[in-house]
């Protein structure tokens, strides 16, 4: 149970009926929840030798000496700048210039840059929808999207996780409005359906948003997402995504239709009631960009570096098969399992990031590994190791998501299975010529 005096600091409240009783309750149940320390947070802090994939710094640019040197030089030749909301500025800021630019990378008419990617998908969301536009959200789409779609008083109606047809479903409920996804989704790391997706949007009149976070600088020949290197970008209405990623900043970026996107400016409330991104984080972006575009080395290895880890943890038995990129996913199911899960990972150095509620669904808790490019040999290879070392311990076996991975094999098996049969029996001289005839019934019969 919660210890009382973690409480101390609340008023008591007179009654049941006191303003802060309901906070209290919480903070209880919290506690009794969390223990001595919250399911995400181990006792274990890394140390110098850890072999970090928590990092969501994929392309391995945080701290690089030349984004530092241009941020630096911005940064002390700024005098008196000037910190108001972005709505002030004109047309021949550094800021619309990044935009600019942003934009014409992404192929899109505009860009708008925001303090974050969680300002972004509030902004955009809240701007575009009102109380008639229903909201259709995969149920795995970022709590940034959910929350716009709230502020926005839009209708929610949520689709089952890359779920074409019970999206069509709701959609013939409801009606057309604004459909919202991932490109890739932040704790199993697979990818939408994006081709069925924008094939379903323009035959319905639904208005497509797409986050780009975990896929911009990571996918595409320079860097330019998933969405643009499928050549879908005047088939996606709005993207998103934070520059906290791949870019290693802060920031976020809403992209589509410029007078859209100039209606954004002056309606969306993050923009209005927040200060604008400073002087020197615009230049480290604009040298970052550079860099992204430039250094296509750095997806190959990310690309290379993700498929190994994946590859060897499938090979030892985890059930990976969401993943499709640099999120690996290790799904023990409740938080005590995955908190076992996470401490003995600690304890032999590899630290990864706990997901749990409300991140996941319940029972679906997991420990994320995060692949960067910059993650040399070695450490995988110890990252591996001690995902092998501890297998038994922590009853890798009867993990939901194991027994998961040999229900959907043994059905492969089977598939696959029937499928040789079928094409066996097709290049068989005398297939079809059997007591039933010429052509009736033999496969069937074989098949069986």
């Amino acid at each position: 149970m919660a210890d009382p005096a973690n409480l101390a600091l609340m008023p008591e409240p007179r009654s049941k009926g006191g303003a802060l009783y309901s906070l209290a309750e919480r903070i209880a149940r919290y506690r009794e929840r969390a223990g001595d320390a919250h399911p995400v947070i181990g006792s274990i802090a890394p140390g110098p030798d850890a072999v970090r994939l928590f990092s969501n710094d994929y392309l391995g640019l945080s701290g690089d000496a030349r984004i530092n040197a241009a941020k630096a030089e911005a940064l002390l030749g700024t005098a008196n700048e000037v910190l108001m909301s972005a709505v002030y500025l004109h047309d021949d800021s550094n800021q619309r210039r990044f935009e600019r630019r942003m934009a014409a990378f992404l192929g899109a008419e505009d860009s708008v840059l925001c303090q974050s990617g969680w300002c972004a998908n509030v902004g955009l969301l809240q701007t575009i929808a009102d109380q008639n536009t229903p909201i259709f959200l995969d149920l795995a789409a970022h709590a940034s999207l959910w929350e716009g779609a709230q502020s926005a008083g839009a209708p929610l109606r949520p689709f089952r996780h890359n779920n074409v047809n019970h999206l069509e479903e709701q959609v013939r409920r409801h009606g057309p409005g604004i459909v919202v996804v991932d490109a890739i989704y932040s704790t199993a790391g697979d990818l939408c359906p994006i081709f069925d997706l924008v094939d379903f949007c323009e035959r319905e009149g639904c208005a497509l948003v797409v986050d780009e976070s975990h896929s911009i600088g990571t996918f595409g020949a320079r860097g330019e997402g998933l969405v643009s290197m499928l050549g879908l970008t005047k088939r996606v209405a709005f993207r998103t995504f934070s520059l906290s990623k791949a870019f290693a900043g802060r920031g976020g970026i809403v992209a589509g239709a410029a007078d859209a996107l100039d209606f954004f400016r002056f309606e969306s409330r993050p923009a209005i009631f927040s200060s604008a991104v400073l002087a020197y984080e615009i230049v480290g972006f604009e040298r970052t960009l550079d860099i992204i575009q430039d250094e296509y080395w750095r997806r190959e290895a990310l690309q290379r570096n993700a498929d190994r880890l994946r590859t060897a943890l499938h090979d030892l038995g985890y059930n990976v098969s969401s993943s499709q990129c640099q999120i690996i996913p290790l799904e023990a199911g409740d938080e005590t399992r995955t908190g076992s899960l996470r401490d003995m990972l600690d304890r032999r150095g590899i630290f990864g990031s706990v997901f749990c509620m409300p991140a996941t669904l319940r029972n679906r808790a997991l420990v994320r590994f995060s692949v960067t490019s910059a993650l040399e040999p070695h450490e995988l290879q110890r990252t591996v190791a001690a995902c092998a070392e501890i297998r038994e311990a922590i009853g890798l076996a009867d993990w939901p998501s194991t027994k998961r991975r040999a229900r959907a094999e043994e059905r492969e098996d089977k598939e696959t299975a029937q499928t040789k049969l079928r094409q066996a029996l097709v290049l068989r001289p005398d297939f079809g010529r059997n007591a039933n005839g010429p052509s009736g019934g033999g496969l069937e019969r074989f098949a069986e």
